[in-house]
C-alpha cells in the first residue's frame, strides 16, 4: 500500500505489477467517487522490437496512491496492418471528452505511421471501459498532420476543443462539432512560426479562477526540456506566454520529465501536474543542453509544409522501434500559485491530504 507520491520512483498497480498508462489522463468522476488513469499500454515494448504499444489500458483509485488495474479498454489489433490500432505503429496521448447530447465517450488517439505522418485516431462507446468502435480510422482535422494533443469540453457552452501541435511550427486550437467527432472549420494559431526545439507539443489544458492555462513542452524526441505555461481567456483569443513554470529546476529539463494531465482534487485548490518521465535512466543537464543545440543545427533552415493534407491507407508495414518506452515512470507534483501563474517545486515525497 503506497500512502504518498514519491515522483519519479517505481509505481505498482494493486497487482504489484509496473502501471502502464503513458502519455495519459488523469480525472475524478462524481458518480463512481473514483479516479481514473488511461494511457498508452507499454509492457510489450523493448526498443527491439516492432511493438511500439499494446493499446490503451485504465486503471481506477480512491485514493491516488493505489490503482486498480481495469485492463484494455483499447486493445490492440496485431494482426491486421490496416488498422491504426496495429501496435507497429506509434499511437500516442488517448484523450477523451464525454459527450452529453451523443451519450458517448469520445476517444481520439494520435497516430504516427509511415508516409501518412500524423493523424487523428477516433473513436467512441456507451460505456468508458468500452467496447469502442471507430468513428474516423484516419482523419486530419483541418487537412492537417496532427502531433502530440490535448481535449477539453467547456462546462458553461458545452463546447468543445481540441488543441494539437501542426508539426513542427504552430499550436491549433480547433473548435469541435456537438459530437466531438471532428472539428467545424473554427481554429486559431498560436506560438506560430517556431520550429524544434522551441515548437510547441504536449499541450496540456486546465483552469482556474476563470483563466485558462496550458503547460506545453520543446520538442526534443524523448529528451526532456523546459516546459512553459501561457494563460487566456477565450480559446481563439491571444495567449499569453508566462515562462517556465518549474522553479528551482537547474536541470532545464521539467525535473526530467513531460507533463500530460493536470488533475484538481475535488474540494480543495489543490491541481496536480502529472507527467511521464520517458528517461528514468538519466537526468543530467549538460545532456539536455547537448540535445537542445543538436535539434537546433538538424533544423536550421527548415521550412515547414503547410500544404493540406490528404487522407492515404496505411502503409501496412511493421517498423523496428529504438525507444524503449516501458521503462518510464511518472512524476506527480503540486502546483503552487504566484498571483495567477502556476508554479512547480519538486518534492521527493508529498502527500495530497496536506494541501
Amino acid at each position: 500500500m503506497y500512502t504518498s507520491f514519491q515522483p519519479g520512483k517505481r509505481w505498482l498497480d494493486t497487482n504489484g505489477n509496473p502501471i502502464h498508462a503513458n502519455g495519459f489522463s488523469v480525472f475524478y468522476d462524481e458518480k463512481e467517487q473514483c479516479y481514473f488513469w488511461l494511457g498508452e499500454n507499454k509492457e510489450k515494448t523493448t526498443g527491439k522490437n516492432t511493438i511500439w504499444h499494446w493499446g490503451v489500458r485504465l486503471y481506477a483509485s480512491k485514493d491516488l496512491y493505489n490503482w486498480e488495474d481495469r485492463g484494455l479498454i483499447i486493445p490492440p489489433t496485431p494482426d491486421d496492418l490496416q488498422s491504426p490500432l496495429h501496435p507497429t505503429y506509434c499511437m500516442d496521448r488517448p484523450h477523451f471528452l464525454y459527450c452529453e447530447k451523443t451519450g458517448k465517450y469520445v476517444m481520439w488517439l494520435k497516430i504516427m505511421a509511415g508516409e501518412i505522418s500524423q493523424f487523428f485516431s477516433i473513436l467512441e462507446a456507451d460505456q468508458l471501459e468500452g467496447p469502442y468502435t471507430f468513428v474516423h480510422k484516419v482523419y486530419k482535422p483541418l487537412k492537417m498532420d496532427s502531433g502530440d494533443f490535448t481535449l477539453h469540453a467547456d462546462a458553461e457552452t458545452g463546447k468543445a476543443y481540441v488543441f494539437f501541435e501542426r508539426p513542427h511550427f504552430q499550436l491549433i486550437c480547433a473548435t469541435l462539432t456537438d459530437d466531438y467527432t471532428g472539428v467545424t472549420g473554427e481554429y486559431s494559431v498560436h506560438y506560430d512560426g517556431l520550429i524544434p526545439p522551441l515548437t510547441r507539443e504536449a499541450p496540456t489544458f486546465f483552469e482556474r479562477n476563470g483563466k485558462k492555462y496550458l503547460f506545453t513542452s520543446g520538442t526534443t524526441g524523448y529528451f526532456p526540456n523546459p516546459s512553459k505555461v501561457c494563460v487566456f481567456d477565450d480559446y481563439h483569443g491571444e495567449y499569453v506566454d508566462l515562462g517556465d513554470p518549474c522553479i528551482g529546476d537547474k536541470s532545464g529539463t521539467t525535473f526530467n520529465s513531460q507533463i500530460t494531465s493536470v488533475l484538481k482534487v475535488p474540494g480543495k485548490d489543490l491541481y496536480i501536474a502529472c507527467a511521464d518521465r520517458w528517461n528514468p535512466q538519466w537526468w543530467v543537464p549538460m545532456i539536455s543542453k547537448q540535445i537542445i543545440k543538436g535539434m537546433e543545427r538538424h533544423f536550421a533552415g527548415y521550412t515547414p509544409d503547410t500544404t493540406p493534407k490528404e487522407v492515404h491507407p496505411l502503409p501496412g508495414v511493421e517498423t523496428p522501434h529504438k525507444e524503449n518506452t516501458s521503462i518510464a515512470r511518472y512524476v506527480w507534483l503540486p502546483i503552487d500559485w504566484h498571483g495567477d501563474k502556476p508554479t512547480i517545486h519538486w518534492h521527493e515525497e508529498w502527500r495530497w491530504e496536506e494541501y
